[in-house]
């Protein structure tokens, strides 16, 4: 059950990492890659970030905006997604992405996820 788990997790990891790959080069820009190697850790790194604010944060943050949520007969669930990704790329050292970015890059990572649950 744990392997199942952990696999999970290394696939949503992966997917995350793709994503984030695809946003940051669309959308963002990277200023320094001086805390990196490579360029791909940069991503690697980003991916892994962005799985573990979606697995810790983001539950939280939407049952405290359940009401909201329901109010607004869902559209704050892309504020809440927006804002995870914003988080991500705050905390990611040495790229910036505007607000307008991280909100089509939530639509994004939203629909590789929703792709990877299918297989899931």
């Amino acid at each position: 059950m744990i392997k199942k788990q952990i696999f999970i997790f290394i696939l949503r990891w992966a997917a995350s990492s793709l994503g984030m790959y695809l946003c940051i080069t669309w959308f963002g820009k990277i200023t320094s890659t001086e805390a990196f190697s490579a360029p791909w850790v940069l991503y690697v790194a980003a991916g892994l970030i962005f799985s573990l604010v979606n697995s810790i944060v983001k539950p939280l943050l939407k049952m405290l905006a359940l009401p909201l949520a329901i109010l607004t007969m869902g559209i704050s669930t892309l504020v809440i997604n927006t804002a995870m990704v914003f988080f991500t790329i705050y905390i990611l050292p040495g790229v910036e992405m505007s607000v307008l970015g991280a909100a089509l890059s939530s639509v994004i990572l939203s629909v590789i996820n929703a792709i990877l649950n299918l297989f899931i």
